[in-house]
Order: C-alpha cells, then sequence, then structure tokens
C-alpha cells in the first residue's frame, strides 16, 4: 500500500481553490514520496499537476443569488456527474475546497454512494456568519474540516460541526507576500507632491467587475480633480482580463493592466494604498501591508434576503480576525466616488488612518502565524484520514 500511487479526489470550483488543491497535492507528493494521481474538477494549477476536469470550473465558480438561479438546473447536472465520477473512482480521499453550494453537494452524493471514501472539506464555510445549522449538517458526510481562520475550530466545535484543524492561510508562508511586505516595511515619501501608486481590484467574477469599475473609474477621476497625481495599477485574472479593458477605456487616467502573479506582488509591494472589491484580496493586501477601502456592490436578489441572512459584523477577513474595524467597507448605495476618494486620500498620506491600518495588519500577521506552510499542515490532515480508512479495511 505505501509503494502505489495515492488517488485523491479534488473539487476545486474558484481560483482560490484550485491555488489550495494545489498545495495539498505538492505537499502529499513530497512528504509521501508517493505519486498522486488526481480526478475531480479544478483549474489551471491543479490541471498543471495532472488533473483532468470532466467540464470547466468556471461554469460553478458563480456568484450571486441571481446567477445561481438562473443556472440552477446546469449546477444540478453538474453536481450529480462530478459526484459519480469521484464514486466511481475509488479515491482514497475526496477533498473539497471552498465553494460550499457546490463542493459540499457534490461530497454528500459521494457519501451516499461510496460511505467508505473520506471526505475532507478545505475553508470552514461561514457558519460564524450566517446560517450556523451548516455546522452540524455537514457531520454526517464531511469527516474533518482544514480551517484557515484562527477562530473557526473553536466555533465548529460550539455549533456541533465536524472536527477542524486550523492549517493556517497559504498566503502567510507565500513568496509573493514576503516580498510585497518586505517592500512595504521600507520607509516611504507620502509628500503632497509625489506621486502615488494606487492599486485597484475589482473582482475576479465578471459580475462584481461590471458593477465596481464604473464607481471605481470616478474615484479616480475626483482624486486627480483634487490635485493628486497617481499611477495606477490593475491586478486581475486572465478570465475578466476582457471585460476589465473594455470598461477602463472610458476612464480619464488609464490604469497599468497585471496579468502575471509575479508583477502582481511586485505593484502590491510599490502600492501606497489600494481600492478594492470585498474579498480574499482583502487578506493579501493586509498581510503584505497594504493600506485600502473595501467596496461590494449585491445582485438585485442578495440585497433583498442578505439582510435576514447575515449576522457577522464584517464581510472583511482582516477586521474579523483582529476583531477591529481596520478598513472601511461601502456596499451598494454608499459606494459613492466622492466618498471613496476622500477615504483614501487619508490612505495616501501620513495619517492616524494609515498607522492604523498597517499596525492592525502586523498584528494580524502574528496571529495568523504558523510554524509550517497551509498546504504542508492540511497535506498531514488528508493523509491521517487515508490512514484511519486503511486501519479499519
Amino acid at each position: 500500500m505505501a509503494d502505489r500511487a495515492l488517488k485523491i479526489a479534488i473539487v476545486a470550483g474558484e481560483e482560490s481553490g484550485d491555488l489550495l488543491g494545489a498545495d495539498i497535492v505538492r505537499s502529499l507528493r513530497q512528504t509521501t514520496g508517493r505519486e498522486v494521481q488526481l480526478v475531480g474538477l479544478g483549474g489551471r494549477h491543479l490541471q498543471a499537476l495532472g488533473l483532468v476536469s470532466p467540464f470547466d470550473a468556471g461554469e460553478v465558480a458563480l456568484m450571486g443569488f441571481s446567477a445561481v438561479l438562473r443556472d440552477l438546473p446546469r449546477l444540478v447536472r453538474r453536481i450529480g456527474q462530478l459526484a459519480g465520477i469521484v464514486a466511481d473512482a475509488k479515491p482514497d480521499c475526496l477533498v473539497t475546497i471552498d465553494s460550499p453550494d457546490f463542493s459540499l453537494r457534490v461530497a454528500k452524493k459521494v457519501r451516499a454512494a461510496n460511505p467508505s471514501i473520506p471526505i475532507v472539506h478545505y475553508v470552514c464555510p461561514s457558519v460564524w456568519a450566517w446560517r450556523p445549522g451548516r455546522a452540524v449538517a455537514m457531520k454526517p458526510y464531511v469527516d474533518h474540516i482544514l480551517c484557515i481562520l484562527p477562530f473557526e475550530v473553536k466555533e465548529l466545535d460550539r455549533l456541533g460541526g465536524p472536527p477542524g484543524t486550523y492549517v493556517g492561510h497559504r498566503l502567510t508562508h507565500d513568496p509573493g507576500v514576503l516580498s510585497a511586505a518586505k517592500a512595504q516595511g521600507q520607509p516611504r515619501d507620502l509628500s503632497p507632491d509625489r506621486v502615488k501608486t494606487l492599486l485597484v481590484l475589482p473582482g475576479s467574477r465578471r459580475g462584481e467587475v461590471r458593477r465596481l469599475l464604473e464607481p471605481f473609474g470616478e474615484t479616480v477621476s475626483m482624486l486627480r480633480a483634487r490635485g493628486h497625481r497617481l499611477r495606477l495599477m490593475l491586478p486581475t485574472v486572465p478570465h475578466v482580463a476582457d471585460t476589465v479593458r473594455s470598461a477602463v477605456t472610458r476612464w480619464d487616467e488609464k490604469p497599468e493592466i497585471i496579468l502575471e502573479p509575479e508583477r502582481k506582488w511586485q505593484a502590491f509591494g510599490k502600492a501606497d494604498a489600494a481600492l478594492i472589491a470585498s474579498g480574499t484580496v482583502s487578506l493579501e493586501l493586509a498581510l503584505s501591508g497594504v493600506p485600502m477601502i473595501s467596496c461590494y456592490r449585491l445582485d438585485p436578489v442578495a440585497r433583498v434576503v442578505a439582510p435576514y441572512l447575515v449576522s457577522v459584523w464584517s464581510a472583511l477577513l482582516p477586521n474579523l480576525i483582529s476583531d477591529r474595524a481596520l478598513i472601511p467597507e461601502f456596499y451598494n448605495e454608499y459606494v459613492k466616488p466622492n466618498n471613496l476618494a476622500r477615504q483614501l486620500e487619508a490612505l495616501l498620506a501620513d495619517s492616524g488612518m494609515r498607522t492604523w491600518q498597517k499596525d492592525g495588519f502586523a498584528a494580524i500577521s502574528r496571529r495568523m502565524a504558523t510554524d509550517k506552510p497551509s498546504g504542508e499542515i492540511a497535506a498531514q490532515v488528508v493523509m491521517g484520514c487515508v490512514k484511519r480508512v486503511s486501519r479499519v479495511e
């Protein structure tokens, strides 16, 4: 058994989940010395490691209630198709990653079809923020949860969910983050006459990009009108690059569009501040030490139902981890360019608001630190589940 290849099933529908899955696979190969055969769903990072997806992972990377409702019949078919593929492959372990409304439905069907397959879910669903009943509902078909936030293990226990392990966040050991943080730690000239570098990050999904790029462009125009000299840098991902290019043609000042990961982290290191869409990028920037403000515009259906479902006080991970309102958040009708421009002005200067954020980000880095990279800790948990099943057999 120790000599044969490991067969690992992975379900990762998002770019961020694809990266987490690739980390696990590389760590499994390195720590066990065994070949790892892959089955399931993933993007470019997992495909580079040998995964052949039955369909494009982008099909299930949907954002917003309206998008999910519109594509529900196709999603249901894809869930059944993928669960059948995984169950028939009889992997040593199934690792579902994030995207809980899709991946956990696959997990539930796999458990029903073949209860002998251990199932690990990576990235704890936000049961501490909304729909807490999901924690106990996962217990019959999820054997272990890999948590990326320090407080989630206790929350799972409190809510009666599956056991969890804090594996840390891949970003805390990411070379790009570390290099950006080093650059941000150097003395910085914030004098009023200096050209400032502003990062613009409108999101990684087409819907959120379309809803935010217009007010972001107006914010930039407002800053220029108020006398600021700016260098604009807009890191994005390939599948929304055309949408971004089309939208920024109408801007008064055109940003430099960045697709390469290495150049993205270089931009983070150079940035004086950032204007972002609420999401994982807030944690990337916080660990890099880049001051920011955050915005989001929900789709029409989500605007109606969100107030009844969400109980958490902030949507931003850095705020939740620090338990402080470090980063200003603006949603829906409050995404007003004249306000956003004034908020950014405070971050582009040597101000108390800037110092407040930078000190808070340093505290977050200390709290999230782990002795090993998250992928290595996650791989150890996966192997523990594989070995437990092997002993039973």
